[in-house]
């Protein structure tokens, strides 16, 4: 039978196997581990479960902690940080084969939150691909002849 929700993709032991490991990459972090000096790590894992076992549709699962916004508050937390925890959060999923889809939906969220969590508003990340104006610097050995730099 395939599963009705992609929570029933992850399932709760591998998503808290999941938010366990997270969490330990996070604390350890020579990036953003300081951030997390002096927290509970089992309650933000116990947070973070209620929160994305709801957003992938566990049955009876509701998030009990502050909305995102109080709960940061205190904090300034920029753009590099926040992009940080997702290159993590996103190294963990890969590293214990989450779904595609369940992915998927996990970073969208994530993304959808950061203007309640960061600070700098404006600093997220564009996609390279993108079009976008040329940049040229002259090279040190012929300052005439510039080295165009941009998007392709």
């Amino acid at each position: 039978m395939k599963p009705s929700t992609l929570f029933d993709r992850i399932g709760a032991p591998a998503l808290r196997a999941v938010l366990t490991d997270f969490y330990g990459r996070v604390f350890g972090d020579v990036m953003i581990g300081f951030m997390f000096r002096g927290k509970d790590r089992q309650h933000l894992i116990d947070r973070e479960y209620e929160l994305t076992a709801a957003l992938l549709g566990a049955p009876g699962v509701t998030y009990t902690g502050r909305p995102m916004r109080v709960a940061h508050a205190q904090h300034t937390i920029f753009g590099g940080q926040f992009e940080r925890r997702l290159q993590i959060l996103r190294e963990t999923l890969r590293d214990h084969r989450v779904d595609a889809e369940v992915q998927a939906a996990w970073i969208d969220h994530q993304l959808a939150l950061r203007s309640q969590i960061t600070r700098d508003h404006g600093s997220e990340c564009k996609d390279t691909a993108a079009a976008g104006p040329k940049l040229a610097i002259a090279t040190p050995d012929d300052p005439d002849r510039p080295i165009k730099l941009g998007r392709r």
